[in-house]
């Protein structure tokens, strides 16, 4: 499980490893540079504020760091287990033919992408192709899906 402490350490992590503050990483990143200020990560009623994943990709794409940078920076020992997901198309996750009864991908010939451990036994990644998700999802993405 994700700890709201282990988020920000991986983020001010990431910032020391580019020779800069929180406030300089959300700024090369393209953003305002107090989104990642110590002050923003709680409300005033207590309430924990989290790094949206738009923030988190926009920073991962400034710095270069892949996700499975990040990840390593959030895991308290810097060794993260991983596993082998497929990775399918749009175009292919509506033809027939290209998943079982169950709802899993059929066969082989998928592209495998690397991902962090979870605890869901069964699931797999799809990647975005054109607008037709906009604004949720853009062109290239990749989320996962537990059938």
């Amino acid at each position: 499980m994700l700890t709201h402490p282990q988020i920000w350490r991986a983020l001010d992590a990431l910032a020391a490893h580019h020779g800069t503050s929180p406030s300089g990483l959300a700024k090369l990143a393209g953003m305002d540079p107090t989104t990642f200020n110590k002050s923003k990560r709680g409300g005033g009623n207590g309430k924990l504020r989290w790094p949206s994943t738009e923030n988190l990709a926009k920073v991962l794409t400034a710095t270069g760091a892949s996700l499975e940078d990040f990840v390593a920076l959030v895991s308290d020992s810097g060794a993260v287990r991983t596993r082998m997901v497929p990775l399918i198309g749009m175009a292919q996750a509506g033809a027939a033919g290209f998943f079982d009864d169950s709802g899993f991908p059929a066969g082989s010939g998928w592209e495998d992408i690397t991902f962090p451990e979870i605890t869901a036994e069964n699931f797999y990644a799809l990647e975005i192709a054109g607008e037709s998700m906009l604004p949720v999802y853009r062109d290239g993405d990749r989320i996962l899906v537990s059938p």
